[in-house]
């Protein structure tokens, strides 16, 4: 079905965010959180492209033993590059700042987030520390990894003081977002909307600023720690100074486990909503998947430990680290059962975005299972520091949070810009991902059971079949995301014009025009139901 402009009573085409102001300037200074998702989707791809070409030459290198394209030293920077910017500058203010910037206020019924002049200066402050990070880039690169470990990174001749610069800037991005959605979700939401009739988009989003707000302040103060240290010489992580390597592990870790869930929870809001609408059935257990999310945040805490069961801490730490990390399984399992038993004797449409969310239960209930390989002290011990880890992280990173934000861009892409996209091409993008990231991944498990160890630019001959194919499997992968780009901008231009709501769903931010009007609604919705009521109107 193919529709008309909204018009107004006059029959002149409706006021919507993209056309309310012209000129880039009322682009830079907009205090619209619609156009400051747009903002934000524009910089997290270009960092996810910058990400993805790194990959792919790392990829190359290793397509045979010896060197193919580059020395040591160069992998080892196109390596740090590559993780930093992907988990920094990407994967992180992905969904949260992107999309969650866009619906968030939506799904509320509101006219904006709390503190619009704050969001506005969390996307420069992104811009600010991106161009930091990226200065690394220019200037010779960065070869410490990305987690940038003592002692190497306070020794390294390399730019280190620069990135870890923009990740501290970055940090301050993240936090304003976090502030912004806490307060917008307390105070903002429409009459009616109770808390039990959240979108659990929204509760996966408050879980994740609550994250946001707590955990990166500890980043934030471990690099600054970093940058006095080899800018003055004070000895915190140096053991040459009477620092403790190991103490910087610990600060790091107690950020970024917390930050795997800042990844990984807006995810998983995505697929909640994605199989609400596209199985027009009331996801089962509501109340548990909404308390889930804030537990997931809670224990996401208490499980830093599980990435040091080798770094020399007591057998009591690494046992107490160990059973954390599998009770934390439990509220991500719950999430998954309870996704499933909705797909059971629902009407089930196999959209596009659909196709994700089938495709995110399946990578990341391996992603998860594997992590429980990982929480066993016997068997980490063999497994730590191989390939099994790089597949493992890639499967929940890129195979949950990636997978779930492409699958969201997709839901959410006809709202965004009143147009629809191919479904044919769709598909095709789909099966590409799907297939090339298996092809990719599932081999590096293998290879890590066998004991490749992972950040090596060399290796045995007799893994060089393996590698092979999971560098065609990384082909394949990005000739999918390229599809996918290339068909999602010519839908901005040909895609056919689409109503306010094309995939039959339940939430508020359908109930506006598409593209939304410039204060999100004409009049202020009033709630009289529950999010996922696909029987009667929820306004």
């Amino acid at each position: 079905m193919s529709y008309s402009p909204a018009v107004d009573d006059n029959g002149l085409p409706s006021p919507n965010y993209l056309s309310s102001e012209k000129g880039l300037w009322s682009w830079l200074s907009t205090l619209d959180h619609k156009r400051i998702g747009i903002l934000y989707l524009i910089g997290i791809t270009i960092a996810f492209f910058l990400g993805g070409v790194f990959a792919l030459l790392l990829r190359l290198e290793l397509f045979f033993p010896g060197q193919q394209l580059v020395g040591p030293d160069t992998y080892n920077k196109l390596f740090t590059l590559h993780g930093a910017v992907m988990v920094f500058l990407f994967i992180i203010p992905s969904i949260p700042a992107a999309l969650g910037n866009f619906v968030l206020p939506l799904q509320l019924g509101a006219k904006d987030v709390a503190f619009p002049r704050l969001n506005l200066a969390s996307w420069y402050i992104y811009v600010a520390g991106s161009l930091f990070a990226l200065y690394a880039l220019v200037t010779g690169g960065v070869d410490t990894g990305w987690t940038f470990y003592t002692p190497y990174s306070t020794s390294s001749n390399t730019a280190v003081i620069s990135i870890t610069t923009g990740a501290f800037i970055l940090g301050f991005s993240s936090i304003f977002t976090g502030m912004n959605f806490i307060v917008t979700i307390h105070k903002l939401r429409a009459p009616g909307m109770t808390w039990d009739r959240l979108p659990l988009m929204v509760w996966a989003l408050y879980g994740t600023a609550l994250i946001q707000v707590l955990a990166t302040p500890v980043l934030a103060i471990t690099l600054a720690l970093l940058i006095m240290e080899r800018t003055l010489g004070v000895g915190i992580f140096d053991p040459a100074m009477g620092g403790d390597p190991v103490l910087f592990q610990h600060f790091f870790w107690f950020y970024s486990h917390p930050a795997v869930y800042i990844m990984i929870l807006p995810g998983m809001g995505i697929i909640s909503e994605l199989i609400a609408a596209f199985s027009k059935r009331e996801i089962v257990g509501y109340k548990f998947v909404a308390g889930s999310s804030l537990a997931i945040a809670l224990l996401g805490f208490l499980v830093w430990g599980h990435h040091m069961f080798t770094s020399g801490q007591s057998e009591l730490a690494s046992a107490i680290f160990s059973f954390l990390t599998f009770f934390v399984a439990i509220p991500s399992a719950i999430k998954v059962f309870n996704w499933t038993a909705t797909l059971y004797k629902g009407r089930i449409s196999l959209e596009v975005p659909m196709l994700y969310a089938l495709g995110f239960l399946f990578l990341f209930a391996i992603g998860g299972l594997t992590g429980l390989f990982l929480g066993t002290l016997s068997v980490d011990i063999h497994l730590h520091d191989t390939y099994f880890i790089v597949a493992h992280f890639h499967y929940v990173m890129m195979g949950g949070t990636v997978i779930a934000l492409i699958g969201g861009i997709h839901y959410w892409w006809p709202k965004m810009f009143g147009r629809m996209y191919s479904q044919f091409w769709g598909v095709v993008g789909f099966i590409l991902v799907f297939v090339g990231f298996n092809v990719t991944f599932f081999s590096q498990f293998i290879m890590g059971s066998q004991g490749m160890p992972r950040r090596y630019w060399d290796y045995l001959p007799q893994f060089q079949r393996i590698h092979g194919i999971s560098t065609v499997g990384a082909m394949i992968l990005g000739t999918g995301l390229f599809i996918i780009a290339i068909y999602l901008i010519a839908s901005l231009r040909r895609g056919t014009i689409v109503g306010p709501n094309p995939w039959g769903a339940s939430t508020l931010e359908w109930e506006t025009t598409s593209p939304p009007h410039p204060h999100n609604f004409e009049n202020q919705p009033v709630v009289t139901g529950g999010p996922y009521d696909f029987n009667k109107p929820r306004v």
